[in-house]
């Protein structure tokens, strides 16, 4: 492995280290979170630290499972920045280090409640990516709390606290995101074998895998009606999420009647397409109450 050859190649290994397009959408994560629990654009100042802390944690997860992944990496995909040589194992940690105290540093201008949530979540995320990976279904928590997070972090960064928007959304995206996981495993035995990972589908068998995957989906619907009920979003926002849970519950259906790795692959990517329409109904439910 040849080492860098000047200091622009070492940036932009360390920027594709870091994942800038999965970092940048964490980090407009928050800001849709806050738009959607005030009902109106943000200040400045809230948009930029909100942003800040989201992306910089993401960059350090990021970071630290590439570290972590480095043997399994130098086979399935070598051209990487750590095993194509561009960044160092220390490289590598010095970035997750930094990105990581940057985005919790962002949370301090912030009442108590942000800082720790940013804490929490680079806790989390570091536990994931050390021990998590191979847990199965805990690890399939870990990663759904910090897909979910910015949402949670949104409204926490403009009200100081929780509200019902902004948990709803929090734990749908929780929800949705665990039931994907789980089905991403029934489409993934074969790999998840090979690499020792105790996913529902290896330690319990497929059909209860699609079984656990539905009962999440279903959760996810379950609780969209709770800011209309409680008086936080209004008609538009109503009308928008009905898309949402018909796809919820057909890809439940679709997952119990048919259990297998091609049926799991077409659910998971029904699945991203609910979790996006579910954004524009919070987001155009809280701009139009």
């Amino acid at each position: 492995m040849t080492p860098p050859k000047s200091v622009y190649e070492t940036a932009v290994a360390a920027l594709r280290l870091i994942r800038p397009t999965n970092s940048l959408m964490m980090g407009f994560a928050v800001i849709i979170g806050e738009i959607a629990v005030l009902g109106r654009i943000p200040s400045f100042f809230e948009m930029v630290l909100g942003f800040s802390v989201s992306f910089f944690l993401t960059a350090s997860s990021m970071a630290m499972n590439d570290y972590v992944d480095l043997e399994i990496d130098l086979v399935n995909q070598p051209d990487r920045p750590l095993p194509s040589g561009a960044v160092s194992k220390t490289g590598a940690l010095i970035v997750s280090a930094l990105t990581g105290a940057i985005g919790v540093l962002s949370a301090f201008p912030f009442r108590e409640g942000a800082v720790f949530i940013a804490l929490l979540t680079f806790v989390i995320s570091a536990l994931y990516n050390l021990y998590g990976k191979k847990t199965g279904i805990w690890g399939n928590l870990m990663v759904s709390y910090c897909v979910a997070m910015p949402f949670l972090y949104g409204g926490i960064v403009v009200l100081g606290a929780v509200n019902v928007t902004s948990f709803t959304f929090f734990l749908l995206a929780f929800l949705a995101n665990t039931g994907r996981e789980v089905t991403k495993g029934i489409a993934d035995t074969e790999g998840d074998k090979l690499r020792g990972i105790r996913t529902v589908a290896l330690v319990r068998g497929e059909k209860t895998a699609a079984l656990v995957s539905a009962l999440f989906y279903l959760a996810a619907v379950a609780i969209t009606p709770l800011p209309y009920v409680f008086g936080q979003l209004g008609m538009a926002y109503a009308l928008l999420v009905v898309p949402v849970d018909v796809g919820f519950v057909y890809s439940s259906y679709r997952i119990i009647k048919e259990s297998g790795r091609t049926s799991a692959l077409n659910v998971k990517t029904q699945v991203r397409y609910w979790m996006v329409l579910a954004l524009i109904a919070f987001l155009a439910g809280g701009l139009l109450r």
